[in-house]
């Protein structure tokens, strides 16, 4: 009689305890300390970038939620419907703390069976903290314009891009303030993990207020 076999495992077990299954994502699953703790850990650029510590995707998520509220002062209300817009930016690359950062070009050999995966974690993410499943309409446009210029920054900055190759494949660079460029200075992971839990907190305060 032939041994049956054990499906493979499909989920991660995070540092606070919880379980996420990759497969149908559950947001009681998610704690904003395992999203923190991950992407402070996780290398943009696969880790090829200049400096002491790699650029991390927690202060990518930074910089573009910046970058966001720079494009769009009126964010800085502080309104429940302007931390909401913030807060769901801030989380854009949230599903890599359990997937990491792939690059674009693999994720284009992959395909849409990564695509399910990511867009099921991130789904998972935003309803916890009470957000809609996915960004839409000028949310996910603002968020796409940010995350292109702060790509830029960080191709010509960190990862050894000319001016012009990284506009050909992330856009025209925008000129941002210098309160902004100190953000492309990498930082230690438990800075990245302070910072980001730091401004996620404040967001999600001004969501209920």
């Amino acid at each position: 009689m032939a041994k049956a076999v054990s499906p493979p495992r499909a989920w991660q077990r995070m540092l606070s305890g919880r379980r996420l299954d990759l497969l149908d994502p559950s947001p009681f699953d998610v704690e904003i300390a395992d999203i923190a703790h991950g992407l402070a850990r996780v290398a943009r650029w696969n880790g090829q970038t200049k400096g002491p510590y790699p650029f991390s995707v927690a202060q990518h998520s930074l910089l573009v939620e910046a970058i966001s509220r720079y494009l769009r002062p009126d964010l800085d209300e502080k309104t429940a419907t302007s931390a909401k817009i913030c807060l769901a930016i801030l989380l854009h690359d949230a599903a890599e703390y359990v997937i990491g950062d792939i690059i674009s070009p693999f994720k284009a050999v992959l395909g849409d069976a990564y695509k399910g995966v990511e867009h099921r974690i991130l789904a998972a993410v935003m309803l916890r903290f009470g957000l809609p499943a996915e960004m839409k309409g000028p949310t996910k446009t603002l968020a796409k314009q940010a995350d292109g210029i702060a790509a830029y920054y960080e191709a010509v900055m960190l990862a050894g891009f000319e001016q012009a190759e990284a506009a050909r494949f992330f856009g025209e660079a925008v000129k941002l303030p210098s309160n902004l460029m100190v953000l492309l200075e990498p930082w230690t992971p438990d800075d990245a993990n302070a910072a980001f839990t730091a401004r996620f907190d404040i967001l999600l305060n001004q969501t209920t207020t």
